[in-house]
């Protein structure tokens, strides 16, 4: 039985599934928000990945900067300047007062980008678990390798051959990892109609005239291993944390059952979606590796990447994080597990940003996981303005207003003048992004507490994030 200490904070399983219900009126438009403009998706990285097709090469890099020496956040760090006008003085006096409250344990950096200069700074270089701000990484990871344009894949293949309306032979449901396959329903419900449904795949079929199927349907989740959570339950179901149970096939986000696994699971669905369709077919208890030489019958496609980070970061859904991560692991790793994806995502970061952070999963449900309010700042600045920062911005949700970050900030100037990502395991509380300031200049900020109860924690970040917002 894992311990209590390990598991996701009271308050962000809350306003996870508080904000995965907002997820649909989202939409999947970028945001606009007061004082950063529109955020749009323009990278020209992108990538096709293909269910039961070859595995893509590694597309080329982006030109990689490998640090030799300090940050540019590093170097101002050496010589903080002392607050000299009414606001320094005023948000120093503020900070150091929460500060002083979240205990020693707690680290922050705030740091002005157009100033080019820190503002803040109580222990910056402390590494701690990131808890979910961990996505951050995992998200630029995915804009930086694959683009905002990669879609995934979950496709229908067929052994055998179709004659007078029957399919002699098997069918194959391949699951290419995509996080949103599911029902028609379930999909407008949770997803604002953006996702990949088992209709689409069925209506292919009936327009090839198949109305029987010989053998049987089988699901094929073979692009990953078969374990179904994550680091803290050593990798068995984590239903808690992750809202279903991983697998490269999964349906209405990785549902199960006690006799059916994920894949299973889907397969059945799908079958049943087949036969209210007119198409007669039975469903496996088994999965199965599609034959080589199966034709491709249907396929139906993920949302892009750009409006999946979204659907990611927004509710912090663990289940989406460690899929994709799953998904760098098959393309770049070792094969399609969570370790051998997170070493792709810990590479990425360290090679193009020069910022090394301890990454052992894609979700930062792992207290091993190790960053530093500098760590999460220096990548920000880097970011800014560019067009994969741009990309995180869009995917991050609105304070105060949106997401995870819905009850934050509230009566603050914070309030739709910040974005921001969540992290929080019990007694970790960590808030990370960028707020317009009331002068006009564009704020990081990395808040990175621990030790206090979640709840406390949140009130005295509220505090923070409003005092950064109205410097």
């Amino acid at each position: 039985m894992r311990r209590s200490a390990h598991r996701r904070g009271a308050g962000e399983r809350l306003r996870h599934w508080l904000a995965v219900g907002l997820v649909c009126a989202l939409g999947v438009a970028a945001i606009t928000l007061a004082g950063f403009g529109s955020f749009t998706h323009t990278s020209d990285n992108d990538a096709q990945v293909d269910a039961g097709l070859p595995v893509p090469t590694h597309p080329a890099p982006l030109t990689p900067r490998p640090r030799t020496g300090p940050s540019a956040v590093q170097i101002a760090l050496t010589h903080v300047p002392k607050s000299t006008t009414t606001d320094e003085r005023s948000l120093d006096a503020a900070m150091d007062r929460w500060m002083k409250a979240a205990g020693p344990a707690s680290g922050a950096l705030v740091y002005d980008m157009d100033s080019k200069a820190p503002l803040y700074a109580d222990r910056p270089t402390v590494r701690r678990p990131p808890a979910s701000v961990e996505k951050i990484f995992t998200t630029v990871s995915l804009m930086r390798i694959l683009g905002p344009s990669a879609r995934l894949h979950t496709a229908v293949l067929g052994s055998g051959d179709l004659r007078h309306g029957v399919w002699h032979g098997n069918l194959y449901l391949h699951g290419g990892g995509d996080p949103t396959f599911g029902d028609a329903g379930f999909d407008r419900t949770w997803y604002g109609g953006a996702g990949s449904t088992a209709s689409e795949l069925v209506a292919q079929l009936r327009r090839m005239r198949i109305r029987r199927v010989t053998g049987w349907v089988y699901g094929d989740e073979s692009l990953f291993d078969d374990r179904r959570g994550g680091l803290i339950t050593n990798y068995a179901p984590d239903t808690p944390d992750f809202g279903g149970w991983l697998s490269a096939l999964t349906y209405d986000h990785g549902s199960a059952l006690k006799h059916l696994g994920p894949a299973q699971f889907a397969t059945r669905e799908f079958t049943i979606t087949m036969r209210g369709a007119g198409i007669t077919a039975r469903a496996s208890k088994h999965t199965a590796t599609t034959p080589q030489d199966a034709k491709l019958l249907a396929e139906v496609n993920s949302p892009p990447l750009s409006v999946m980070t979204r659907l990611m970061d927004v509710p912090s859904d663990d289940l989406f994080a460690e899929m994709f991560t799953k998904q760098l692991g098959v393309l770049f790793g070792t094969g399609g597990t969570i370790s051998s994806g997170a070493r792709v995502i810990q590479g990425t970061i360290a090679s193009s940003y020069g910022v090394h952070p301890t990454i052992l999963d894609g979700s930062g449900l792992s207290r091993d996981d190790r960053t530093s309010p500098l760590e999460i700042v220096d990548l920000l600045r880097e970011l800014w303005h560019t067009p994969i920062g741009n990309e995180l911005s869009a995917s991050l949700p609105i304070v105060g207003k949106q997401g995870t970050v819905q009850t934050i900030g509230l009566k603050t100037a914070a309030v739709g003048r910040c974005i921001a990502k969540t992290g929080t395991l019990d007694d970790v509380t960590n808030l990370a992004g960028y707020c317009h300031a009331k002068d006009g200049h564009t704020l990081a900020f990395g808040l990175f507490v621990d030790g206090p109860p979640n709840w406390t924690a949140l009130t005295l970040e509220s505090d923070m994030v409003g005092a950064i917002a109205r410097y």
